[in-house]
C-alpha cells in the first residue's frame, strides 16, 4: 500500500504565505547577507530575504538621508518600502544625477522600480540636480504600485509613471518641465502638484488609442511656485499637459487650479496632428485656474458621469480586478 502525505509536508520548509521584515538604518554598520538589517536601502534590496507565496517584504526605513541610488529589479516582487518617520520629510532618498551626467533621461533616476506589486509610504524621494535639464527622482515600471503618503522633488521629469497600473494618494509631486511623464495607467488622488517654474505638469505618452493608458488627477490640487516679483525673469505659465506622444491621454477630475494656469490649458508641442489623436479633459476644476471657455478647442470638458470611467476602482482595475484604494488602506 502506498503512503501518501499532506501536501503540506511535502512542501519546503518556509514556503507557506508569510511576509518578511527588514530594517534598514544609519545606526548599522555593516550588512551581511541573510541578516534583516542593512546601513542602506540597496542592501537590503540586494540581501533580504525573500517572502512566502502571496508575502510580502517590508523595508522598514529609519529617520535620515539616505544619499545613494536604488533598484527595485523584477525578480523582487511585492516590496514594501516604509518610512518610520513621523512625516516622509523625515526619510529621504536622494541622489543628484541630469540628463548630461549620466549620458540621458533614462540613466538619471535616483529610485528605479520594475518588480510588480511595489508600495511606499511616508518616503521622501528626491532628485537634487536642480534646474540643470532632465532629473529624475523616481522612474517607475511596477505594475499595482501604490505611493502613499511620498514627496517627490525634482524640476524637469521628477517622476517617470513608465509602466503598468500606479496609484499615487496623499501624496505631493514637485517639478516644473513635463515632471510626470511616461505611458502608465496611473491615477493621482488627493495629490498636490507643485510647479517650481514656468512649463507643463504632465507628458504622457500614449502611442496608440486602443491602450488603456493615461493620467488621471482627482480630488487634487496644483500650486505654484513661480517667482513674479519685479525683475524675475520667469515668463510664461504652467500647462495641464503636452503629448510626449501623439495619443497623450489625461485627465483631471474635481482639482484645483491656480491662476497661473495658462487659459489655453493644453498644448499640441508644435505639432496640428496631436490634436487629433491626444485626450485632453477635465471635469469640475475649480480655482482660479479653471477656465473651461478658454480651453484650447480640441480638449474636452466632461460630466461628472462621463468622468466615472476615469475613477481608480475603474480605471485601474483590470482583469484581475485590481482595487488601488483598498490596499491602500493596507498601508499604515
Amino acid at each position: 500500500m502506498r503512503l501518501v502525505l499532506p501536501l503540506l509536508l511535502l512542501l519546503p520548509f518556509g514556503v507557506q504565505a508569510q511576509d518578511v521584515h527588514v530594517r534598514v538604518s544609519h545606526e548599522v554598520k555593516t550588512g551581511i547577507e541573510g541578516t534583516t538589517s542593512f546601513p542602506t536601502i540597496q542592501m537590503a534590496m540586494d540581501h533580504h530575504p525573500f517572502a512566502g507565496p502571496g508575502g510580502r517584504v517590508y523595508i522598514e526605513i529609519a529617520p535620515g538621508t539616505y544619499r545613494e541610488r536604488v533598484i527595485v529589479t523584477q525578480n523582487h516582487p511585492n516590496i514594501t518600502f516604509i518610512g518610520m518617520g513621523k512625516s516622509p520629510e523625515d526619510v529621504v532618498i536622494t541622489n543628484s544625477l541630469n540628463a548630461k551626467q549620466a549620458g540621458g533621461t533614462f540613466f538619471t533616476e535616483t529610485v528605479e522600480i520594475n518588480g510588480p506589486g511595489f508600495e511606499a509610504d511616508n518616503i521622501t524621494f528626491e532628485n537634487s540636480a536642480g534646474n540643470t535639464g532632465q532629473a529624475v527622482a523616481v522612474a517607475n515600471r511596477s505594475d499595482r504600485s501604490i505611493f502613499k503618503h511620498c514627496r517627490f522633488l525634482g524640476h524637469q521629469d521628477t517622476l517617470f509613471a513608465d509602466y503598468g497600473r500606479q496609484y499615487y494618494v496623499d501624496s505631493y509631486i514637485e517639478g516644473g518641465v513635463d515632471f510626470i511623464f511616461g505611458n502608465a495607467t496611473a491615477v493621482f488622488d488627493h495629490v498636490e502638484l507643485h510647479s517650481n517654474r514656468p512649463g507643463f505638469l504632465t507628458a504622457q505618452s500614449r502611442t496608440s488609442a486602443d491602450q488603456t493608458t493615461g493620467y488621471v488627477i482627482l480630488d487634487s490640487k496644483v500650486t505654484s511656485g513661480i517667482d513674479h516679483s519685479e525683475g524675475s525673469m520667469s515668463k510664461g505659465g504652467i500647462g495641464l499637459g503636452r503629448p510626449w506622444r501623439p495619443y497623450s491621454r489625461v485627465v483631471y477630475i474635481n482639482t484645483e487650479l491656480p491662476a497661473d494656469v495658462r487659459p489655453g490649458g493644453w498644448d499640441n508641442w508644435g505639432k496640428a496632428s496631436n490634436e487629433q489623436t491626444a485626450y485632453y479633459a477635465e471635469s469640475g476644476s475649480t480655482g482660479p485656474g479653471a477656465n473651461p471657455p478658454a480651453r484650447v478647442p480640441w480638449s474636452h470638458q466632461l460630466t461628472a458621469a462621463e468622468a466615472k470611467r476615469f475613477l481608480p476602482t475603474t480605471f485601474l482595475r483590470g482583469k484581475d480586478r485590481w482595487n488601488p484604494e483598498a490596499e491602500a488602506k493596507k498601508l499604515p
